[in-house]
């Protein structure tokens, strides 16, 4: 099966709440499957636009992914995940 993956690029404008994201979007990620590669780390600029937060997950698939997203769960943290940060977020196929 192809996984699926999410690629966020996030500016945070308010850490403390940021973290209520967090916390609320970790059941929507273990219902789904959901794997952590990326989180936030060190990145350099290669060319483009950047944002201060580059997150990568990996999903069991495309479906899961999408799924995830979707969810009741995980609209309630994008729900905080609004008012304290700008993102962009898509979601690709593996190879």
């Amino acid at each position: 099966m192809v996984k699926g993956y999410w690629i966020a690029r996030v500016d945070v404008r308010d850490a403390e709440r940021y973290k209520d994201y967090v916390a609320a979007a970790k059941p929507a990620f273990e219902k789904y499957g959901a794997k952590f590669l990326a989180r936030g780390g060190a990145f350099q600029r290669l060319e483009g636009d950047v944002r201060s937060r580059n997150v990568v997950i990996e999903f069991p698939s495309l479906q899961a992914a999408i799924d995830c997203y979707n969810s009741p769960e995980y609209q309630i943290a994008a729900a905080i995940r609004h008012e304290v940060a700008s993102a962009e977020m898509v979601v690709v196929e593996g190879v």
